[in-house]
């Protein structure tokens, strides 16, 4: 009998979520369920898989944890979030519920634009502490690996130190932090009018001293009419692979502008948001294998109606994932729980279809799913036991959490 680090048995439900590739259509309803299952742990990874009756045949060890009656299933993964900030927004919060559209805000100096004289003044240590506080409660809540974007600093010090706070965090947190150059994310003030002059910047400053310091795999940038239209996006994007960097977009929120479309164009990884996406721009991300990122507590943070398409585009056959958008403007939403809730509740998404969309699918879009996403052999053994009988529970429980032991890395962190 061999000897291992950690035991977790007698799970009720076990939700494997194994695939080769991102789940589509009906795979997206198969979360690969053993029931009375058991995963064994050592070194950090997972080692073994299966039934309990058959894990106690093989192994034992000095840890045990009885999952009896409970769900286990891999950690949350987030691939769309801004938790490197200064000062939260709550004003908007409160300006839109008085009618305000997030598009006013934003021409009227809010939004992004109000974040970004905070950062500047900030020094990297203080953004290190208070986003170590905000992505620590995210790993309270199961989410185990996180996608990080820049953004708030629209100047060449203040991205790079952006990013070395991300960096960071991910160095001194448990919680995986893959780093994301969003330089793109609005015209800052002083070039509110030259946007030239600011795109000068990105491309000639901003992009290769992010390449030479090699703090950011991906580049991002927000493709709407009022911010970086189609044009500009393009050129950016496509100087940014030049320089090897992978494309992420934030597309098609507000308006059909043709942002999906120009994602598809540009091999992107993924495009976020996509509520007002168009037919042909789901056509072309099937086509070009471009991964849709939904973020439904953005739009219910908005108080908007119409969400993302996500039936129409499970239909069509494309990978869904789901992120939580969490940031100090429009959506300060730090649970995936919750995101899960609204896909179900707002999106139609089915419960399962949800869970794939924040697991395996969610590492695929973040090029991880070798590492993170699923309980299989030779994985990370980020593991969630939660406190509910069936998975099912998981999007019906409104209000708190349902995680009952977050494990990363073979560890137990509560």
């Amino acid at each position: 009998m061999q000897k291992v680090d950690l035991l977790i048995k007698n799970a009720k439900e076990l939700l494997t979520l194994a695939s080769d590739k991102p789940k589509t259509g009906k795979d997206m309803q198969d979360l690969g369920i053993i029931n009375d299952g058991a995963v064994a742990v050592d070194n950090g990874k997972i080692i073994a898989v299966g039934t309990t009756t058959s894990i106690n045949r093989e192994y034992k060890a000095q840890i045990v944890l009885d999952a009896s009656d409970k769900v286990v299933m891999p950690g949350f993964i987030d691939p769309h979030t801004h938790p490197v900030f200064v000062n939260t927004r709550e004003n908007e919060f409160e300006m839109r519920l008085q009618g305000k559209t997030y598009k006013e805000i934003s021409q009227s100096g809010g939004g992004i634009r109000a974040s970004i004289n905070d950062v500047r003044k900030a020094s990297k240590e203080e953004l290190l502490r208070l986003s170590v506080k905000r992505v620590s409660k995210m790993l309270a809540q199961g989410t185990t690996t996180i996608e990080a974007k820049s953004g708030y600093g629209l100047s060449l010090e203040s991205e790079i130190k952006m990013l070395e706070a991300i960096n960071e965090l991910d160095e001194k947190t448990p919680i995986d932090v893959i780093s994301t150059f969003l330089g793109a994310h609005e015209y800052p003030e002083e070039y509110k009018e030259n946007h030239e002059k600011y795109i000068e910047i990105i491309i000639n400053k901003m992009l290769p001293e992010v390449v030479d310091k090699g703090l950011a795999d991906y580049c991002d940038i927000f493709c709407e009419e009022h911010v970086f239209d189609i044009e500009e996006s393009r050129r950016i994007l496509r100087h940014a692979k030049k320089l090897g960097f992978k494309i992420r977009m934030h597309a098609d929120e507000l308006e059909p502008i043709g942002g999906a479309e120009l994602a598809a164009e540009l091999g992107a990884i993924s495009a976020d948001h996509l509520v007002a996406v168009s037919d042909e721009g789901i056509k072309q991300m099937k086509k070009k294998s471009v991964i849709p990122i939904l973020l439904p507590a953005t739009t219910f943070s908005l108080g908007l109606k119409q969400y993302a398409p996500a039936r129409k585009m499970i239909k069509k056959g494309l990978p869904l994932a789901l992120a939580s958008d969490y940031n100090p403007g429009s959506c300060n939403c730090d649970s995936m729980q919750t995101v899960i809730t609204l896909a179900c509740l707002q999106m139609k998404m089915l419960p399962a279809e949800a869970i794939v969309a924040s697991t395996i699918n969610a590492a695929y879009s973040l090029e991880m799913a070798d590492k993170v996403g699923s309980l299989e052999v030779a994985k990370n053994a980020d593991i969630l036991i939660m406190d509910m009988h069936s998975y099912q529970y998981l999007p019906y429980h409104i209000g708190s959490s349902s995680v009952e032991k977050v494990i990363k890395n073979g560890k137990i962190l509560r």
